[in-house]
């Protein structure tokens, strides 16, 4: 039942306008599983998949496109900015070699983001990342270790392209 309320909600929230009518759609979401704070922005197109616990804190900008498939737990802080088609996971695999295939057993890792943090696009967050405070994720990063506050990352695998303030 709890999946037909679901995708029931995913179909109402594809046809809303993409930039417009956030507090109903926050409202959706709420009813969907998300825990949201106040006063944030989801484009019509986010996409939030998985069994696994998403948190959302205030004044937060989710882009156009952004897909997070949670199968433990994502935490975003307050006045985080994340761009289109930023993917954020939590699930992945051991390698296993000695299967019929590559990827072996399934593990799921928490990702943090912290507060003040902008993610460009095309970034990929991937499953057991903590990304500081006051952060930048460059475009098209692909984010694999933990980010220090105050950092801007790039590249892939993203690395340390400047410290943006003395971290205290």
């Amino acid at each position: 039942m709890r999946s037909l309320i679901n995708y029931i909600i995913t179909l109402i929230i594809k046809v809303l306008p993409e930039t417009r009518l956030f507090k109903f759609k926050n409202r959706l979401y709420q009813i969907y599983g998300l825990q949201l704070k106040e006063n944030i922005k989801i484009c019509s197109s986010a996409r939030f998949l998985g069994v696994g616990n998403i948190s959302i804190g205030s004044d937060t900008w989710i882009g156009p496109e952004v897909l997070m498939v949670s199968t433990s737990n994502i935490s975003i802080g307050d006045n985080v900015d994340i761009a289109p088609r930023v993917y954020i996971g939590t699930g992945t695999h051991e390698i296993g070699v000695d299967g019929l295939r590559m990827a072996g057993k399934g593990i799921k890792k928490d990702v943090v983001i912290g507060s003040g943090t902008w993610i460009g696009t095309g970034a990929v967050i991937l499953p057991g990342v903590t990304i500081g405070k006051m952060c930048i994720i460059a475009a098209g990063a692909v984010v694999n270790k933990d980010v220090p506050e105050n950092t801007m990352v790039g590249g892939v695998p993203a690395k340390v392209i400047k410290i943006l303030k003395d971290n205290v």
